[in-house]
C-alpha cells in the first residue's frame, strides 16, 4: 500500500472547501440547502480565476500537470497555509521519486553529543514517520525509556496513539493525536512511495479510533513550535513549550527540544523530574499502567 496521490489530492481539495463559507469571501448565498458543506466547486474555480473545467480537472485528479500560476491561485482560494500549499504542491506535481525503502537514518555523532551537553532541556531528534532516533535522559524521563524499547517500536506516533503510558501524559491528548495525523499527512506527500510510512498509517488506522478521526479530515501541519501540558505520573502537571530544528543536510531529521519559564511550578517539577533514577521513573510507569 502507498499513497493514491490523485485521490489524495481530490480528498484534500473537497476538505479544504468544505470548511470554507461564501458569505465569508464576499460571494453571494442564494440559499436553498447545499448538497456539501462549504464552496461549490464552481465557486472556487471563480474565486481562483481558473475556468470551472479546469479546476474539476484538477480535484479530480485527472492530470498532474498544473502550471505553478494555477495552483497559487487555488492556494490563495482556499486560503491555505504554508503547509498545506506545499502539501497542494507536491500532489498536483508528478512524482520523480522512487518507491525503494528508506535506508535507515542515522544522527550523527556530534548531534548525540549535543543532546547530552543540554542535560536540563527534555530533547530527542525525530526522522522520519516520527521514529525517535536519538534522546537524552531528561527526554526519556518526560516520555518514555526509549532505550527499554526495540528500535523498530521507537516511533512517537505509534507511542501517542497505542502506547497507554504515553497516550495518559498529554492533558489534550485528542489534540496530540490530530497534530502526528497531520504531520504524518504532510510527511505522507514528501514520500508517497514509501511501503513504511503507508504500513504506519494503515496500522494507525486499524488500531486507534482516535486517529482514524483525525486522519479523516485532512489536516495538514508541519512540527515547527509550540506547546503541550504533560500530566507525569512522578512530577504532575508540566507546561513546556518546544522548538524544531531540522539539520540542513538532512531535512528529514528534526531536533526537539522542550523549554520552560522561569521562575514558574513547571520549572520546579522539570528539575525534580531531572534528579529520578530511570529505575524510579520505571516503577511509578508500571505502577500506574491501566494493566498493571
Amino acid at each position: 500500500m502507498v499513497l493514491d496521490r490523485r485521490a489524495e489530492l481530490g480528498e484534500f481539495l473537497r476538505s479544504r472547501r468544505a470548511r470554507l463559507r461564501p458569505e465569508e469571501l464576499g460571494l453571494p448565498d442564494y440559499g436553498g440547502r447545499r448538497r456539501v458543506p462549504g464552496l461549490r466547486r464552481e465557486e472556487l474555480a471563480l474565486l481562483a480565476g481558473v475556468s470551472v473545467d479546469h479546476y474539476v480537472r484538477l480535484e479530480q485528479g485527472r492530470t498532474l500537470h498544473f502550471s505553478e500560476e494555477v495552483l497559487d491561485a487555488v492556494a490563495r482560494a482556499l486560503r491555505l497555509n504554508p503547509a498545506e500549499r506545499e502539501h497542494l504542491f507536491r500532489l498536483a506535481r508528478p512524482w520523480s521519486g522512487t518507491d525503494a525503502p528508506s535506508p535507515p537514518q542515522t544522527v550523527r555523532p556530534g548531534l548525540r553529543r549535543l543532546l547530552d551537553a543540554a542535560p536540563d532541556v527534555p530533547a530527542y531528534v525525530v526522522g522520519r514517520d516520527t521514529d525517535v532516533l536519538a534522546w537524552n535522559r531528561l527526554a526519556a524521563a518526560l516520555i518514555t525509556d526509549f532505550g527499554a524499547l526495540p528500535p523498530e517500536e521507537r516511533n512517537l506516533a505509534r507511542l501517542v496513539c497505542l502506547d497507554e503510558g504515553v497516550r495518559a501524559l498529554y492533558e489534550d491528548w485528542p489534540g496530540k493525536v490530530a497534530d502526528v495525523a497531520a504531520f504524518l499527512r504532510l510527511d505522507s506527500s514528501r514520500h508517497p512511495d514509501d511501503p513504511r510510512t503507508a504500513a504506519l498509517i494503515e496500522e494507525l488506522s486499524a488500531e486507534s479510533a482516535q486517529f482514524r478521526t483525525a486522519w479523516a479530515e485532512h489536516q495538514v501541519k508541519d512540527k515547527t513550535h509550540g506547546r503541550y501540558i504533560y500530566l507525569h505520573p512522578v512530577v504532575g502537571r508540566l507546561d513546556l513549550a518546544y522548538e524544531t530544528l531540522r539539520l540542513p543536510d538532512d531535512p528529514d531529521q528534526a531536533l526537539i527540544a522542550h523549554t520552560v519559564e522561569e521562575g514558574s511550578p513547571s520549572e520546579a517539577a522539570l528539575r525534580l523530574l531531572a534528579t529520578l533514577s530511570q529505575q524510579e521513573l520505571q516503577d511509578v510507569r508500571g505502577a500506574t499502567r491501566p494493566d498493571s
